[in-house]
């Protein structure tokens, strides 16, 4: 059946009396978005990856996201390979589940969930890259070019949108490597370290002792070109801690500004001796000045 034909519940795929026509996240299939004219192109590819990584950063661009549904690698003689890519939100909820009892295979009917429980909506969205016949290159045409379900207006959070680049996955990497080692110390304890490298790499550190013992409390490191960007963006500033994730079970802080263009730089990281609001008043005060 041509998806477009279908009606609106059967296109949903909701499980039980749901009234779809409620959840304005879905639309009638009259109003299905049209976004195939952004992936009809006449580019060759070289393999299937490079057309696979083109289409999905063309979706997301255009906030969507797309998986791959099928694949066949080797040419036979009657097909050439491909592969089929599809909206994440395409198929639809199973209500069964297939279980062997007894040897043989029942249908077995599932907890029933409530409409929010899937992404799943029936999206008929679907693309085809196929090899070209005389020769090894790819190209790609699609098959249904229309959403059965509103845009995201944002991307971020999702899985892909979020997904680490090789670039930041080497840098990564890097870091992970690039602990203090203690042949490189010269007889400085960690601190001392910290504080030297610090300054080696243009970050500017406050830090504070206990008045009891006069041990390192508090310790706050900045960068130069985020107190710049605080500087010139002050308006919006966001912290957030996190806690036990580090040998001295200390919380973490993180001060997170924001451009004008909703995007986030780092500002400060400090290591807090508790949160109290004098220890956070400290804080503000060292990124202030």
């Amino acid at each position: 059946m041509d998806p477009f034909q279908e009606s609106l519940q059967e296109n949903i795929g909701f499980e039980g009396d749901e009234d779809p026509s409620t959840f304005e996240e879905f639309l009638d299939p009259e109003e299905y978005i049209d976004l195939g004219h952004l992936f009809t192109t006449d580019r060759i590819f070289s393999s299937k990856d490079e057309l696979v990584e083109w289409a999905k950063q063309i979706a997301m661009n255009a906030k969507i996201f797309l998986i791959i549904t099928r694949y066949q690698r080797a040419r036979t003689f009657d097909r050439r390979p491909y592969v089929t890519l599809a909206c994440e939100r395409g198929g639809s909820v199973r209500k069964y589940k297939k279980l062997l009892v007894d040897d043989e295979e029942k249908e077995i009917p599932k907890k029933k969930r409530g409409p929010y429980g899937t992404k799943k909506c029936s999206c008929p969205f679907k693309l085809k890259g196929e090899q070209m016949a005389t020769s090894e290159n790819w190209q790609l045409f699609v098959h249904y070019e229309r959403h059965n379900h509103k845009i995201a207006v944002y991307s971020h959070g999702h899985a892909q949108a979020a997904r680490l680049t090789e670039e930041q996955l080497q840098q990564t990497e890097q870091f992970r490597k690039s602990h203090i080692k203690r042949d490189r110390m010269q007889g400085r304890n960690t601190v001392e370290e910290v504080l030297r490298l610090s300054a080696e790499r243009g970050y500017t550190v406050f830090y504070r002792n206990s008045e009891d013992n006069n041990v390192l409390s508090d310790i706050v490191v900045a960068h130069s070109t985020s107190i710049a960007m605080l500087r010139t963006w002050s308006y919006v500033l966001i912290m957030d801690t996190t806690y036990k994730t580090n040998k001295y079970s200390m919380p973490l802080l993180e001060c997170v500004g924001m451009t004008p263009t909703a995007k986030n730089f780092t500002v400060a990281i400090a290591f807090m001796c508790n949160e109290r609001a004098t220890t956070y008043r400290w804080i503000l005060q060292q990124i202030k000045h």
